[in-house]
């Protein structure tokens, strides 16, 4: 194999770990994720980088006086994806009963997976993940967008004390806006003038917060609200 085999072939590695995360990462970009196009881009180019040290290992390492040396390139792939955990860690951030980011993470996951793939010359292999990773962010979403499922949020509403709302009353109160409600406990503290509940509720409708909000607006024995939607 002459040298500049060796470089096209190179560079056809780069090349395809740069299109496979820049195809990736602009899905991330293009929905406002904080580690989207050069981010994923990177990850893909920097895996395959460390692949090739393995397969063209004859280029940068000769054994002397007769030795006969392996690389074994499972422990290369093994320190890629500790790496990756890193930086998938960094992009996962809780807000209040929300975590955010997991789907940002598992796709730089991915991407460093594809990129040893092209790393070792698994081009098949690669163009089908490349392709499965984009369909299943992509047309994934429309359908969990199109499936019925449940809204959960957490609600603080707090009431003057000896105005407040019996537990049966708050109960059908939400009933009436489309929640039910999974878990309530009451909160009284000193000499505070106020009488707080805290609940989860769930809904499958999103639009019953913005319904709900407003009925407890309008209520003038309410001294204050916080209705925090939970999800990714």
């Amino acid at each position: 194999m002459t040298l500049t085999t060796v470089h096209l072939e190179v560079m056809l590695h780069l090349g395809g770990a740069v299109l496979a995360g820049g195809l990736i990462g602009l899905e991330r970009s293009y929905h406002g994720r904080p580690a989207g196009f050069r981010t994923h881009t990177l990850v893909c180019l920097a895996s395959t980088l460390l692949m090739l040290v393995t397969v063209y290992q004859p280029m940068w390492f000769q054994p002397t006086d007769g030795q006969n040396v392996t690389i074994d390139p499972t422990r290369m792939v093994q320190g890629i994806m500790t790496g990756i955990g890193f930086l998938g860690a960094g992009v996962i951030f809780k807000e209040g009963l929300s975590v955010r980011g997991l789907t940002t993470a598992a796709s730089i996951w991915i991407t460093a997976a594809i990129g040893v793939l092209i790393g070792v010359g698994f081009f098949f292999a690669a163009i089908a993940a490349t392709l499965l990773t984009l369909g299943t962010l992509g047309v994934f979403r429309q359908i969990e967008l199109r499936m019925p499922t449940y809204q959960f949020a957490q609600h603080v509403v707090r009431f003057r004390r000896g105005d407040e709302l019996p537990e049966p009353q708050l109960r059908e109160l939400l009933k009436k806006h489309g929640f039910s409600v999974d878990t309530l406990s009451y909160r009284l503290e000193g000499d505070e003038h106020e009488v707080e509940y805290r609940m989860m509720l769930r809904t499958f409708d999103p639009a019953n917060l913005n319904r709900l909000a407003r009925t407890l607006t309008a209520m003038e024995n309410v001294t204050g609200f916080r209705i925090s939607p939970t999800g990714d």
